[in-house]
């Protein structure tokens, strides 16, 4: 069990401004990734993102010949 705790040992007060901005920006980006994962997947929010699954091949809302 020794080697096992030495293995994930961290000193904590060897870390870097760098060290802390990356470890907080991905500690938020793995608690922003559960809460959309959530979103997505609650049956509440199904009739919502399935109104909205055609989007990228509605191809009247960009009326981008017209521009030309």
């Amino acid at each position: 069990m020794s080697s096992f705790q030495e293995y994930f040992h961290t000193d904590w007060a060897q870390l870097t401004l760098h060290d802390w901005i990356g470890l907080i920006m991905t500690v938020a980006i793995f608690f922003l990734m559960i809460g959309a994962y959530v979103f997505v997947f609650h049956p509440k929010n199904k009739e919502r993102l399935e109104a909205q699954r055609h989007i990228p091949f509605d191809d009247d809302r960009l009326n981008t010949e017209d521009k030309k």
